[in-house]
């Protein structure tokens, strides 16, 4: 991944607390899975921000890279990698979620 790349992704994860990288917007998600992490940070009422990868074919490849992680959605919380969908309704069926994101 080049450099810029990386800056540009880095820039987003680090411009809120929660970050979400998802398929279409909260408002409109694109696909089931991005929708399930957007209602499941909605019922927790998580102030977050998104990026839809589907307006950045460089994001979209570049954060599987960047995480490691070959399917979207991704969600961080403080910069660090959460995971996606499962491990999100996991997390959250657990309470754990909500600890992170100080809910």
């Amino acid at each position: 991944m080049d450099k810029e790349l990386q800056d540009k992704i880095e820039g987003l994860i680090a411009s809120k607390k929660i970050f979400l990288f998802m398929k279409g917007t909260p408002d409109a998600p694109m696909c089931g899975f991005s929708a399930g992490v957007t209602n499941v940070l909605r019922s927790l009422g998580a102030d977050y921000n998104s990026f839809n990868v589907l307006s950045d074919i460089g994001v979209r490849e570049g954060i599987k890279e960047f995480a490691n992680w070959p399917t979207i959605p991704q969600l961080y919380i403080d910069g660090e990698f959460i995971g996606g969908h499962d491990i999100v309704v996991e997390m959250a069926k657990s309470g754990e979620l909500q600890k992170k994101i100080g809910a």
